[in-house]
């Protein structure tokens, strides 16, 4: 199996495909027959461009077509007291004594300099399905494990407005 997505996460995907068959790749090709016919292709650095941007682009449309393909769709659904998807949780780093703020998402939109952490991520993995108050270990490898507390679940949605908080 692939990623785990949502159907929110399949139906962006399928947008940014739609977008990228009707009108990046019509630009693209544009591009390249305008490039070609400036005349002698070897020495035609904008044909070369033109050309590589095309195949960037059927690229990208074959990689996200092949991850809806593989995907895995899980449930975005989760108990009003538990961690679950598109929740933001609030969690104290006993090690370091810090409180920090995180939003639970799948791993095609985890990115932790955003605030954005993946259910198949360390912290992800530990505190999915725990409530407010629960100190749970986070295991990053066999030899390196930390301690985290739950201390407010605030339940989001996929555009980030709150919708309630514990």
């Amino acid at each position: 199996m692939g990623d785990k997505l949502t159907e929110n996460d399949i139906k962006k995907i399928q947008e940014e495909i739609d977008y990228r068959k009707l009108v990046v790749r019509k630009d693209a090709i544009e591009a390249v027959k305008e490039a070609r016919a400036h005349g002698d292709l070897s020495e035609n650095f904008e044909y070369y461009a033109a050309k590589r941007d095309k195949n960037k682009n059927e690229s990208r449309i074959r990689y996200l077509e092949r991850m809806i393909k593989n995907a895995e769709v899980i449930s975005d659904e989760s108990k009003d007291d538990e961690v679950g998807m598109n929740n933001t949780v609030e969690l104290y780093f006993e090690e370091d004594d810090e409180t920090e703020k995180f939003k639970i998402t799948t791993s095609v939109r985890g990115n932790s300099l955003d605030g954005n952490i993946s259910i198949e991520s360390p912290i992800g993995k530990a505190v999915m399905g725990h409530k407010v108050g629960d100190r749970v270990e986070v295991v990053v490898n066999e030899n390196i494990s930390y301690y985290v507390v739950i201390k407010s679940i605030e339940n989001t949605n996929d555009d980030g407005d709150e919708i309630r908080k514990f």
